[in-house]
């Protein structure tokens, strides 16, 4: 197999288009299709469909990309080290929920290397780019949140994927509002007391396989008809400490980093979903010491968070 064949083909399918990825290659169209089929007739796979909208991945494609990427990134950490005469990278990702604990653990992880040469990934998203991320990128380890009931679901799953998985929390989301805000003085707060609010929400689904509205009506407050989508969990803070009206679920946050913001964490009486965030690994990776640092992390936050 031609490793710069695989080179070419993981280009072609960042940009999904042949004319361009020759053009950033600076390789001629022809060469680079012609390429392209010989990896094809190689494998005996069909990588790429070809249509007038450019080159997307077949299911194969999509799995034979996802090694090939972890190919050339160890021939490229290879090159490096030889070339370079250096200390090989520590190297770490995770690809997992937005969530107060698991940043926190991330932090004093990240504060804990020591000063060999290092590389961390760390990406915020959801369940379904999880899963995504760990069957066919680099990823290596990975929390998966999902609805109790959803539990099992996603445990076959994953386990279909050669991917295991263990309990690392459970938890209720808690309403995250402004100190000063109508909610926060209540005694108790129902979900029925939440209609004439603004509900901050990050905005890609959470549920693989499941169609986008029903992903989001599992994660959304039924009652409400304003909403402020978000991406980031950032912008998530700052949207709700300028607004009494707005309001957020979220896992346990500690007290002291939402006094930073002036937010108050309250119960909903009758909010009975509760949620499980399933820590993943792939099954042919073994845990690294960075790894295992990182858990340690995990578990201290959460302590500190939940109880």
């Amino acid at each position: 197999m031609n490793i710069m064949h695989m080179r070419y083909a993981i280009e072609v399918a960042k940009i999904g288009s042949i004319n361009r990825a020759a053009e950033k290659l600076l390789v001629a169209q022809p060469n680079l299709s012609r390429s392209i089929k010989e990896l094809e007739s190689v494998l005996g796979i069909t990588i790429f469909d070809r249509s007038g909208k450019g080159m997307n991945l077949t299911p194969e494609g999509e799995t034979f990309i996802g090694y090939a990427k972890k190919i050339i990134a160890q021939i490229d950490e290879v090159e490096s080290i030889y070339k370079d005469g250096g200390i090989p990278k520590q190297r770490f990702s995770a690809s997992v929920p937005r969530a107060s604990y698991i940043s926190e653990a991330f932090c004093a992880f990240a504060r804990s290397l020591n000063s060999d040469p290092a590389e961390l990934i760390y990406k915020e998203t959801s369940s379904s780019n999880t899963i995504k991320l760990l069957t066919t990128s680099d990823y290596k380890l990975g929390i998966v949140r999902c609805a109790e009931h959803q539990e099992n679901y996603y445990k076959e799953m994953l386990a279909e994927k050669g991917i295991d998985c263990r309990l690392l929390a459970r938890f209720r989301y808690v309403l995250v509002v402004r100190a000063d805000s109508k909610l926060a003085a209540m005694p108790e707060i129902k979900l029925s007391d939440l209609s004439g609010y603004i509900e901050v929400a990050h905005a890609d689904p959470t549920v693989p396989s499941l169609p986008s509205v029903d992903a989001h009506k599992e994660a959304l407050s039924r009652n409400v008809n304003r909403r402020i989508y978000i991406f980031d969990r950032s912008s998530q803070f700052e949207i709700l400490s300028s607004n009494p009206d707005a309001f957020m679920w979220v896992s346990p946050v500690r007290k002291d980093f939402l006094d930073l913001y002036g937010l108050v964490q309250r119960n909903c009486v009758d909010n009975t979903t509760v949620y499980k965030d399933l820590l993943a690994c792939r099954r042919d990776h073994s845990l690294t010491a960075l790894d295992k640092r990182f858990i340690s992390e995990l578990e201290k936050s959460k302590k500190r968070n939940f109880d």
